[in-house]
C-alpha cells in the first residue's frame, strides 16, 4: 500500500486498527473467563474494509 493517502482516510484505518485488538486480560478476570474473544476481531487476508 502507497504512503500518499487522504488524512481522513488514514483517521479511519488507525480506527480500524485499534479495534481489531483482543480482549484485554482483566475483563477475563472480571467475567470469570465468560468473555473470551472479541467479536469484532478481524484478519486482514480474510475480511475486506469498507473504510
Amino acid at each position: 500500500m502507497g504512503a500518499i493517502k487522504p488524512s481522513g482516510l488514514k483517521k479511519r484505518l488507525v480506527k480500524r486498527r485499534k479495534q481489531n485488538t483482543p480482549v484485554p486480560a482483566w475483563v477475563m478476570v472480571r467475567t470469570n473467563r465468560n468473555v473470551r474473544t472479541n467479536p469484532k476481531r478481524r484478519m486482514w487476508r480474510r475480511k475486506r474494509l469498507k473504510a
